[in-house]
């Protein structure tokens, strides 16, 4: 949830400061030139009050006036050069006729009417009485010219026109250097906010992971696992403690649920007990060999085994598993040869492939599930046929893998198989009572493990035996409600229902 929730608020907190900072830098840019303009507005007013005093043109003028405009237009082209000469700006006062009444350098002009270019629109828009107040933007990147046009007015009409046209690197650069300054700033706002996206992300979504991580413990048996107390947002605060009100009676139904089933199962042994007694001591009085006898005494012991394997089932599915880093391979080796001897006597040829291989898992409990296993494998396995138990790694997981070579099930068989009590109707002949594979299901998934089931070409069963292969890493926040009693308890009980399937 972090990796989609943290993106959008970085793209959102990014659209923000692009929103606010290229206006700025606009902004700069435009602030920038209008200084520039401004300034060379005044020098172009300042050069347009000189040449209001050149009178007359000096090939128009007489004699007289001659001597005093060329003094003025003197002074006028004296003050243009130093202009020029200082800051390399240049600047011409010109006739409606576009010939120069003084100028710096010799060579600037106007450009021919009809000309594109800025220094024409300019000379003009000044001929209309139209200083260049909002020339075009000249942006860094670009090479242009700043040119700036004002009339000269004698009279009321407008007799030459001023024309400045100065280079823009100071100008460019000086934007430049403030939009550095606004990237700078941009990115230090972006990197604040980042952090403060991580920290915000963090708060709210640390409940959420806790949350997440505590149900995955319940889902797969630790039902005493609980979400500690973590900050975040209030809401999520009161989702956890009411998430530990409910898994709190969730555990307690289960646990009533258990207690019945366990209570009924030891109750109903004694009755049991005494009511095969009194069986045998009425068969004392019959016939010997006597077929109904001999069928009570079945059923009795049948229902007897039903009593000890729901009393298992109880205690595997309450208990919690005592994980270690076993040598699966070695542990189904030393299955494989326990059950050798029934293999042999049955006719059923037992093969092990179990390579040294590791995994986390409880020892005494993966041993009894796959005794459950191997026991229904050569169950169901006619004389003559094999039966191979393989263990190997695959990615992060430990796998044992039990082939037999029976009947095998049917695709809807094998949706049911591993429920209480099922049986498939055709193996009702054969000994057991349904529950070996929920007791080992129970088993394997307190510890992280699963229980698999496929069909096997051209007939035959394969179950899967799977265990973590890395050690189950605590979730901070997670906490095990009565963790101290509730192991030791767990504990014996895991033993108790490992060696009761065993023994069966």
């Amino acid at each position: 949830m972090r990796a989609r929730l943290l993106p959008l608020l970085i793209v959102l907190m990014a659209g923000v400061l692009l929103a606010l900072g290229f206006p700025l830098a606009v902004s700069v840019a435009s602030a920038q030139q209008q200084k520039v303009v401004v300034d060379r507005i005044d020098d172009t007013a300042r050069f347009a009050s000189l040449a209001q005093f050149v009178t007359t043109r000096p090939d128009k003028a007489s004699k007289g006036e001659k001597l005093v405009s060329d003094e003025r237009q003197q002074t006028l082209r004296t003050e243009l050069a130093r202009y020029h000469e200082v800051y390399g700006i240049k600047a011409g006062v010109f006739y409606r006729d576009e010939e120069p009444m003084g100028r710096a350098p010799h060579d600037f002009r106007v450009p021919p009417p009809g000309s594109d270019g800025v220094l024409r629109a300019a000379f003009d828009e000044a001929l209309y009485s139209r200083g260049s107040h909002d020339p075009p933007q000249v942006w860094p990147w670009q090479q242009g010219r700043l040119v700036v046009a004002s009339p000269v007015i004698r009279d009321g009409d407008v007799v030459a026109v001023v024309v400045t046209e100065s280079p823009t690197g100071a100008m460019r650069s000086k934007t430049l250097r403030g939009w550095l300054v606004i990237g700078a700033g941009e990115v230090a706002a972006m990197l604040l906010s980042v952090g403060a996206a991580l920290r915000l992300t963090g708060w709210v979504l640390r409940p959420v992971r806790v949350l997440d991580a505590t149900t995955h413990d319940i889902a797969t048996g630790r039902l005493k696992s609980r979400v500690a107390a973590a900050g975040g947002p209030p809401e999520l605060r009161r989702l956890a403690r009411s998430f530990n009100e409910m898994a709190d009676n969730v555990e307690d139904v289960l646990e009533q649920q258990r207690a019945f089933v366990a209570d009924a199962s030891h109750q109903l042994r004694n009755p049991l007990a005494a009511l095969m007694l009194r069986i045998d001591v009425l068969a004392l009085e019959l016939p010997e060999g006597n077929e109904e006898i001999g069928s009570v005494k079945t059923e009795g012991k049948r229902l007897g085994r039903v009593l000890d394997d729901l009393l298992d089932l109880a205690l595997a599915e309450h208990a919690a598993a005592d994980l270690q880093l076993t040598d699966i391979g070695e542990l189904a080796a030393e299955r494989v040869e326990a059950w050798r001897p029934l293999a042999d006597e049955k006719g059923v040829r037992l093969v092990a492939n179990c390579p040294a291989v590791t995994g986390w898992a409880d020892p005494v409990a993966l041993s009894s599930a796959l005794d459950a296993v191997v026991d229904n494998a050569l169950k169901f396995t006619p004389e003559g046929e094999q039966v191979t138990v393989t263990a190997e790694a695959t990615g992060d997981a430990t796998v044992i893998e039990v082939a037999d070579g029976g009947p095998g099930l049917s695709e809807e068989e094998l949706a049911r198989i591993g429920d209480r009590f099922w049986r498939s109707g055709r193996h009702q002949n054969i000994k057991g009572s349904g529950l070996g594979l929920s007791i080992s299901r129970a088993l394997l998934t307190a510890g992280g493990g699963s229980l698999g089931y496929a069909r096997r070409e051209p007939h035959g069963l394969e179950v899967t035996l799977r265990v973590p292969r890395t050690a189950p890493v605590p979730v901070q926040g997670v906490a095990e409600a009565g963790d101290g009693a509730s192991r030791g308890e767990n504990g014996s009980g895991r033993e108790t229902a490992a060696q009761g399937l065993t023994e069966r």
